[in-house]
């Protein structure tokens, strides 16, 4: 018998030119997330492609925004209404300008920091009171624009890690989903690679 559900969103834009932006790093944990946890049937709903899978005993379902990342919110709004979830089963994983390329955070809350796509869900969930997972993509070269930057793909070198990265956020929400937040705040928050 299945315990509890919860629901795992990656924020990103779709379309296949933005499948290897940093900006859609969001999507790429929720694509791990699917292949570790066998997740099986994919479908569409609440404006988002969404897939499910068993973690133990609880239920864990996957989304991809399909709204564009300035407009995640209503896509999120959404789901959370249709699977009735309090927002403490609700995580969040996006890119983050202002942590270093390799670190992840989970929060329990807080602002945007200027990411769109969590602007837009807070202010569809009318709150910024709801777990989040914060994938640092480090802060652009120079004096480049940040919104070209987050565009862009990732380097050689970053992609050469990403795997790594990626499997170290996935253990994180794994260990959201079955030990709660403050147990994996505490095992995973920080960089990946030891300096």
């Amino acid at each position: 018998m299945t315990t509890e559900t919860f629901l795992i969103i990656g924020l990103g834009n779709p379309g296949r030119e933005y499948r290897n932006n940093r900006h859609n790093i969001g999507f790429s944990l929720i694509d791990r997330l699917a292949v570790t946890l066998n997740a099986q049937k994919v479908s569409m709903q609440s404006k988002a492609i969404v897939t499910s899978a068993l973690d133990g005993v609880r239920k864990v379902i996957l989304a991809k925004p399909q709204t564009y990342m300035n407009l995640s919110g209503r896509s999120v709004q959404g789901l959370i209404n249709f699977y009735k979830l309090p927002l403490d089963r609700l995580l969040i994983a996006h890119d983050d300008l202002d942590l270093p390329y390799g670190t992840i955070r989970l929060r329990p809350g807080g602002g945007p920091g200027g990411q769109k796509g969590m602007a837009s869900t807070i202010d569809y969930l009318g709150t910024d009171q709801f777990p989040r997972l914060r994938l640092g993509i480090g802060r652009p070269p120079g004096r480049m624009d940040p919104a070209a930057y987050v565009l862009q793909d990732f380097s050689r070198e970053e992609v050469k890690v990403l795997p790594e990265i990626l499997d170290r956020a996935a253990q994180a929400v794994q260990s959201y989903i079955q030990e709660g937040l403050d147990t994996a705040m505490n095992r995973f928050n920080g960089a990946v690679f030891e300096k």
